[in-house]
């Protein structure tokens, strides 16, 4: 991991120290399945079932590095599937911050509980359901975080982001692009988008 930690850093995509640290800090093959266990360390998606994958480490940095997430937040996290990014996002937020990571697939919810008990986190709380329609009881967040394409960025995920906040997300069918937006005021939204990204649909119950 050290060697990958150092290719995405000498790229360019991973910048913050907070950020660096947290992904020396999760071990990535705790949220693989065993199959797979020898490539973890690679730049590469892998298949959690499905139809699933644990996201691209570049791809993963680069959004992290789009949400900013900073100790203390209350974080959304969209698509969790086997929990990798939920666990970094929990590294980050500490213990006066918190998780609330979202996956429609049963089965996956219980691949990535059972992954954050093993590497030992105990704050995140997991839900399914419908990650297009948010988790209103717990809103507003800090920083909400979606690991699936949407066809457009859904409107629910704006109401639930707190202002000052931010969210990132993958829009578009095929190749996305990547978006970052920035809550300033209750309808006032500043947006950036950066093409070239894949990734599986979001899945709407």
């Amino acid at each position: 991991m050290k060697e990958l930690i150092e290719s995405l850093s000498s790229k360019g995509i991973l910048k913050t120290p907070r950020i660096i640290k947290v992904f020396q800090a999760v071990d990535r093959r705790k949220f693989v399945h065993a199959d797979f266990d020898q490539d973890a360390t690679l730049d590469e998606p892998l298949p959690i079932g499905f139809g699933q994958t644990i996201s691209q480490p570049l791809t993963v940095a680069f959004m992290l590095e789009l949400l900013q997430p900073e100790q203390g937040n209350h974080v959304l996290d969209v698509g969790s599937g086997s929990a990798w990014s939920t666990a970094l996002l929990a590294e980050i937020v500490g213990t006066m911050g918190k998780v609330y990571a979202m996956e429609l697939i049963p089965q996956l919810k219980a691949f990535g509980e059972d992954n954050l008990r093993r590497a030992g986190y105990t704050t995140v709380e997991l839900f399914i359901g419908d990650g297009s329609r948010g988790l209103s009881e717990f809103a507003p967040y800090d920083r909400i975080q979606v690991a699936a394409a949407a066809r457009t960025v859904p409107r629910a995920l704006l109401d639930q982001l707190a202002v000052g906040g931010r969210l990132v997300i993958p829009v578009g069918e095929f190749v996305q692009e990547m978006v970052l937006i920035e809550k300033l005021g209750n309808g006032d939204f500043r947006e950036q988008r950066f093409p070239g990204f894949q990734f599986v649909p979001l899945v709407i119950d």
